[in-house]
């Protein structure tokens, strides 16, 4: 590339590292993630984050760990100074987390940087200050041993880099996931998190990553996990995967660890998508899972900022996942089988969805019109013509055919239907003026009770339309979720729940709206939580409303109650009074229609 003169020249240092900045730091959660993996590489018994302002006016990090001399402290400031890798041999086989020897660098071009630092065996410490990558001041100084990194007002000399930063409750939000992925990666280290003066996590050393896990996230999502362990040639799998019989269908937090790396792989995704068994909706189980392999078989120098790894036997590690994912579901294989046969038996007859309660009749009973009759409206009930039907397993009146009151923006999928039979795979058979309609009820479920939300929503009677519980439920989040529901609670609470913090990282649940299904409050929550990380940053709030709308309806797409004939009547009653009858909020189909000409054809009737 040429420059604008024409002539090829060497950058300046300084040019170069904001450069080289501009790859390493993208915001302040950057720096906590150099710095920590700088302390882990330091064999730090300890480490404490301590950010304000969201990490804009300080990030700063202490370890307890092997430090530096004053020749270490001031050459850590050169570009490619690396105490990790002596020759080119050493990429080959790379066991520590950071190597290049550009962090240090590059975030002291950008900020107002300071370093003390102190060995064992010193009788004192070195202080290094650095304004915007100049050295500004080194001398001796009294400290622990150890090493303390302050990194105060982020890009202070690149302005345009500064606007890009987003909220405080954002910033915090990244720096807590950071927080949380090396925390769980290396449990034998003690960890302090304290956010604006106020301490957030104290984390001793743990014993196992069970204990971590336990302490990071809660009982609940401790329990929800099964111990996933394989061993196949060099390559060892151990960990956790989210149980399959749940019933959540969105997407899960996964941590994955390299050698004690936080890393991604396709290799990876791949062997966790084929091997978790599939079930509706999008297949994202939870998983932590720890791969170690000697480290000549990986390559950790692909990514800048080293988030993405590449395997020498991709297969290897494929299989050694699936393998891990498959012996902690191994006992579960025989339950499943069971559940299978189950199913299979008839189903009895059983009470009409508890959601049903919430329903209003939308339509008016009305007689069949005739033949010769041009409009759908009848004097009275009439009996409808006997019509042939599934043996019930007790007597039953014949169904009743029901009318459609027209509107001027009438976009009703059918002027009248009668209610069939509910099959026993749990669709609906319908009869309309213009055929067969097949019904998926837990999508009707959920496009009525999306389209309920919203109309609510709109008439600000949501807060009316909300339920108490009898035992308020308390729901612990991983840092990221949480920071996305509290930036969503007024939404939230707008749509009928009573919810507030409860400590750290917790929410409590006083109440519910009423237009909520079988799924636990503490669950929708957690649904919301990840469909706002799905859903990505936009702007306004109209999509946010939509979203946690979507998230409530969702908790119907599980339900499994087998409803009665009245209750399927209702259901039907009101789907056909919704704007958009024929897919539930996600996209997905609710009927499937069979017109009578099609079905004269395939009869050869015409």
């Amino acid at each position: 590339m040429s420059a604008r003169d024409g002539h090829i020249r060497v950058l300046p240092l300084h040019v170069a590292n904001k450069i080289a900045a501009g790859e390493v730091v993208e915001r302040p959660a950057s720096v906590v993630k150099e710095l920590v993996e700088n302390a882990i590489d330091a064999k730090a018994a300890n480490v404490k984050i301590s950010i304000v302002q969201g990490g804009r006016k300080l990030v700063a990090v202490q370890d307890d760990g092997s430090a530096m001399t004053r020749e270490d402290a001031l050459l850590s400031l050169e570009r490619q100074a690396t105490s990790k890798i002596l020759d080119v041999d050493d990429i080959e086989k790379i066991d520590t987390l950071g190597f290049r020897g550009e962090a240090i660098p590059s975030i002291a071009s950008v900020s107002r940087f300071s370093i003390v630092t102190r060995r064992r065996d010193s009788d004192e410490g070195t202080l290094v200050k650095v304004d915007a990558g100049t050295v500004v001041e080194t001398r001796s100084a009294g400290c622990p041993p150890g090493t303390l990194v302050e990194v105060r007002d982020l890009f202070c000399n690149v302005p345009a880099r500064r606007k890009f930063l987003r909220s405080c409750a954002t910033e915090e939000g990244h720096v807590k996931t950071i927080f949380t992925v090396h925390a769980l990666s290396h449990p034998s280290i003690g960890f302090t998190l304290s956010i604006d003066g106020r301490e957030l996590y104290r984390l001793a050393p743990a014993e196992t990553a069970a204990q971590r896990v336990l302490e990071l996230f809660g009982k609940p999502f401790m329990d929800s996990l099964l111990p996933a362990e394989a061993r196949c040639e060099q390559i060892s799998v151990t960990g956790f995967i989210e149980r399959p019989d749940l019933g959540a269908a969105t997407r899960r937090d996964q941590f994955i660890f390299v050698n004690g790396r936080p890393a991604s792989s396709a290799s990876i995704a791949y062997a966790l998508r084929e091997a978790y068994p599939r079930r509706s909706g999008e297949t994202r189980p939870a998983a932590i899972l720890f791969i170690d392999l000697p480290p000549g078989q990986v390559d950790v120098n692909v990514h800048p900022t080293k988030r993405e790894v590449r395997f020498r036997n991709n297969a290897a590690v494929r299989s050694a996942v699936m393998k891990a994912v498959e012996n902690a579901l191994a006992p579960r294989t025989a339950f499943a089988a069971a559940g299978e046969a189950a199913a299979a038996q008839p189903l009895q007859p059983s009470a009409v969805h508890p959601a049903e309660t919430a329903f209003r009749t939308a339509v008016s009973v009305r007689g069949r019109p005739a033949a010769a009759e041009t409009t759908p409206a009848g004097p009275a009930p009439a009996e409808s013509p006997a019509a042939p039907a599934p043996a019930p397993p007790a007597p039953s009146p014949v169904p009743m055919e029901f009318a459609v009151e027209p509107d001027a923006s009438d976009t009703r999928p059918w002027q009248w239907f009668r209610f069939l039979a509910e099959t026993e795979s749990g669709y609906l058979l319908v009869e309309t003026d213009a055929g067969v309609v097949t019904i998926n009820p837990h999508a009707a479920h959920e496009r009525i009770a999306f389209e309920r939300l919203m109309r609510n929503f709109s008439s600000s009677d949501v807060l009316g339309a909300s339920q108490a519980l009898l035992i308020p439920e308390t729901v612990k989040m991983n840092p990221p979720d949480f920071a996305r529901v509290k930036n969503s609670l007024g939404t939230i609470r707008r749509m009928g729940f009573a919810i507030e913090e409860f400590g750290r990282d917790t929410f409590k649940i006083d109440a519910v709206p009423q237009l909520t299904g079988e799924m636990p409050p503490a669950a929708i929550i957690s649904t919301i939580a990840r469909d706002l990380a799905d859903g990505g940053v936009r702007r306004g709030e109209r999509w946010r409303e939509e979203l946690v709308a979507k998230s409530i309806a969702r908790s119907f797409a599980g339900s499994s109650a087998k409803l009665t004939e009245d209750g399927a009547t209702k259901m039907v009653e009101e789907l056909c009074s919704c704007k958009m009858p024929y897919v539930c909020p996600r996209g997905k189909p609710v009927m499937i229609f069979t017109s009578t000409r099609e079905l004269d054809r395939k009869f050869n009737r015409e």
